[in-house]
């Protein structure tokens, strides 16, 4: 922590008080000193760090209390009572600290060094993968149990048919009952995968996905899109790779948009290059390959051909 402007912490707890009853204006410095004081204070407190701090502050504001009461210049007395507002407000102010670590601050849990296990007391598992941030409110477990993940994390969700329990994560959300999923984000790309229950999957600009066990959300890592992957592949699919079973864009440009089409379909799409950024809102779901390529071109006005396996979109 930057060393104070007032060396004397009494002094300058007293001159802000004084500036708040009076309504002078405080410093924009002060103000910076207070914050940087404030984030030093809260940082890493815990239970026993605030038993040792309530005892060692009790402890250096005895003499003022047990100090008798003395016939004094009216000038003695004024400081004497400012010393002793001064005292009050630290106190109110470590009490403040204490209030908040203990009813409303939010639980942080981190899996620094490897996984992590996190029991909810709802009865739900979490288990953080390596650099994963759970956050958990105060008022958890409420009607709607809401938690918020950084990175992935692995859940097994305790059933309850009237608190859904929701996991919000970077950009979108995941809303179950009582199931077991993965969350993962890695950098743009982001994906839920699910094991057994149901879950439904919220993402800006997006229609809300449903999974069943043994499907994947994704966004292929571009904003604003949405696929729902089944991860058993047929035998008779012929396809080397999980089948992607709805995909949608909303305003994503043509050019990753042909990259998804191209790589699922195993295809490939030639267009103009001047429709390389042309954004696309489409859905693709149901359709064959050819259906989803003529709708394409529909969407450009374009026609389309097709040799093989190539797509040649051209006016």
């Amino acid at each position: 922590m930057k060393s104070l402007k007032y060396k004397n912490t009494e002094a300058f707890v007293f001159k802000l008080w004084k500036r708040e009853i009076s309504g002078e204006t405080i410093s924009e410095k002060e103000t910076e000193v207070l914050t940087i004081w404030k984030a030093h204070a809260e940082k890493s407190l815990d239970q026993n760090h605030l038993e040792e701090s309530r005892e060692r502050v009790l402890s250096l504001l005895e003499p003022y209390f047990i100090q008798p009461v003395t016939i004094a210049p009216r000038l003695t007395f004024r400081n004497y009572a400012y010393k002793i507002a001064a005292v009050i407000i630290l106190l109110l102010s470590l009490g403040g600290i204490f209030t908040y670590q203990t009813f409303f601050k939010a639980d942080i849990y981190t899996a620094e060094s490897g996984t992590r296990t996190v029991h909810l007391e709802d009865g739900s598992v979490v288990t953080l993968l390596r650099g994963a941030e759970l956050t958990v409110e105060k008022s958890f477990p409420a009607e709607t149990r809401i938690v918020d993940l950084k990175g992935d994390a692995v859940f097994s969700v305790a059933k309850s048919k009237i608190h859904p329990f929701i996991v919000r994560a970077d950009g979108f959300s995941t809303k179950v009952l009582g199931t077991v999923f993965k969350v993962s984000q890695s950098g743009i790309t982001k994906a839920v995968e699910l094991y057994e229950g149901k879950v439904a999957v919220s993402s800006s600009g997006t229609p809300v996905s449903y999974l069943t066990p043994h499907q994947k959300w994704t966004n292929f890592g571009i904003a604003h899109t949405s696929a729902v992957v089944s991860l058993i592949v047929p035998k008779t699919s012929g396809k080397k790779h999980p089948v992607v079973l709805s995909l949608s864009f909303n305003d994503v440009p043509l050019k990753q948009v042909v990259d998804i089409l191209q790589k699922n379909d195993e295809i490939r799409i030639l267009y103009p290059s001047e429709a390389a950024e042309k954004k696309i809102t489409a859905d693709f779901t149901g359709g064959s390959t050819d259906e989803n390529m003529e709708a394409l071109a529909f969407i450009l006005g374009l026609e389309v051909q097709k040799e093989n396996r190539i797509y040649t979109l051209k006016k």
